[in-house]
């Protein structure tokens, strides 16, 4: 056998790797990466969703940063559709968040459609007027193809921040779209919608209306920079209630507070928030107007938001632990919030569950610095069933080896009891690996 010419071989892969480098400095979108799933994903894996009446969906590759894999997403809403939406309240929102706030402030064509196109890979923040030059070319593509107004057309971008949205690749891939248009293409929606997620989240509920059924189905993405403030990420729940716009609004401002704002990954906050909800009407049932069916309506609402903001916790970048903080008795809901937060993004607390060590101390640090009112004799902390510490100090009870053995589990349960009022609140938030900084260290290359 030949004797191996190293020097050859070093010269050619160098030839390669300029080439690929040149090929990436030219535009081309570098190949999407292999990602593990993470292990606290749902074990059944993407649930089944039912159809929705009036919506349909379609994904198609563009090629906006990876090469490889779906980026793009048509969702088209039938006529007499009511749209709703929250987003973040990011100083640097990005260009499509400012859009579509906008334009769910205009007045609606009476019977007038809609339609949501949604890129990952870029999130066409800071991106200053070529931003929003990139909003209007997008939306009137897709207006255009839909035969929609411009104002029914909103958008969402998600993805690397301060760097321009290529958005003739979505263009040209508009006719495309449309023609893959697919009620039954929500799964596809949901994975296209991806950015560093490991997994696709979707969940649904079913409500009895008067004369029929009123289904609800709903897609989100996140995984990181996860700290919402009025939505999170990116998410799209749709029904087929007969329901009038506000109604729908004030429904779904309601219940954001507890579900997707009582959520944390890591405590920042994305430019690029949005949360739209849709009614077609196309439900047998009557308008959902007020009394039990609309209680009904808004709690199946709660749950199916619930249940995505608890999936994006989940799969939160690196996460292995799922965590559930329970603060009781605090003076006030802005104090009770204060603690259970300043527990949930403390990269001590999350360190600790990570390497599993009962470290309670750091809880105690927690809601010290939080600014909350709190004594440390009427303090009380505990994990799971287990007291950890009370009235000024540890535990009689406390057992070292439990609490140990107790951390080893994938979901936890941290209790605060404040003991200075009636107030409540309970959030979720997951741990702090070095798989974190492994994704966020090289977001970018």
């Amino acid at each position: 056998m030949g004797k191996t010419d190293w020097k050859a071989e070093a010269k050619t892969l160098k030839k390669k790797l300029n080439k690929a480098k040149a090929k990436l400095d030219a535009g081309a979108p570098a190949p999407a990466k292999a990602k593990a799933v993470s292990p606290l994903a749902p074990k059944e894996g993407f649930p089944r969703l039912p159809d929705i009446a009036g919506v349909e969906f379609a994904a198609v590759e563009a090629g906006i940063r990876y090469a490889g894999r779906t980026d793009l997403t048509l969702i088209r809403l039938a006529g007499g559709t009511s749209v709703a939406g929250v987003f973040t309240r990011s100083s640097t929102r990005a260009a499509c968040v400012l859009d579509c706030q906008e334009k769910l402030a205009m007045t609606v064509p009476r019977g007038a459609g809609a339609a949501i196109v949604v890129n990952s890979g870029n999130s066409n923040a800071f991106t200053g007027k070529a931003g929003v030059a990139s909003v209007a070319a997008v939306t009137a593509a897709a207006a255009r193809a839909l035969d929609l107004p411009a104002s029914r057309v909103f958008s969402s971008s998600t993805g690397v921040i301060g760097e321009p949205l290529p958005h003739d690749r979505i263009v040209a891939r508009m006719d495309d779209l449309v023609a893959g248009l697919d009620s039954a293409g929500i799964e596809m929606a949901a994975r296209a919608i991806m950015t560093t997620d490991t997994f696709p989240k979707g969940a649904s509920a079913t409500v009895a209306g008067e004369g029929g059924e009123i289904r609800i189905a709903g897609i989100a993405k996140g995984s990181g920079m996860i700290a919402p403030d009025m939505a999170t990420m990116l998410v799209y729940i749709f029904t087929d209630a007969k329901i009038a716009p506000q109604r729908l609004q004030t429904m779904l401002s309601r219940q954001v507070n507890d579900t997707f704002n009582a959520i944390t990954v890591d405590s920042d906050t994305s430019t690029s928030d949005a949360l739209l909800l849709a009614a077609t009407g196309q439900s047998p049932a009557a308008e959902v107007r007020s009394g039990p069916v609309a209680k009904a309506f808004e709690d199946a609402l709660r749950g199916v938001m619930l249940d995505l903001a608890k999936q994006v916790v989940r799969d939160g970048e690196g996460a292995t632990k799922f965590v559930e903080v329970r603060v009781r008795r605090a003076a006030s809901l802005e104090d009770a919030h204060r603690v259970a937060m300043a527990i949930a993004n403390s990269p001590l607390v999350k360190t600790a569950i990570a390497g599993e060590d009962p470290n309670w101390g750091r809880i105690v640090m927690a809601v010290g610095k939080s600014g909350a009112a709190a004594e440390r004799d009427k303090l009380k902390i505990t994990l799971g069933d287990m007291v950890l510490a009370e009235k000024g100090w540890r535990s009689r009870t406390y057992s070292e080896e439990e609490a140990a053995a107790y951390m080893k589990n994938e979901e936890l349960v941290i209790g605060v009891d404040l003991g200075m009022g009636r107030a409540a609140r309970t959030v979720w938030t997951c741990d702090l690996t070095h798989r974190y900084i492994d994704i966020n260290a090289d977001y970018r290359s």
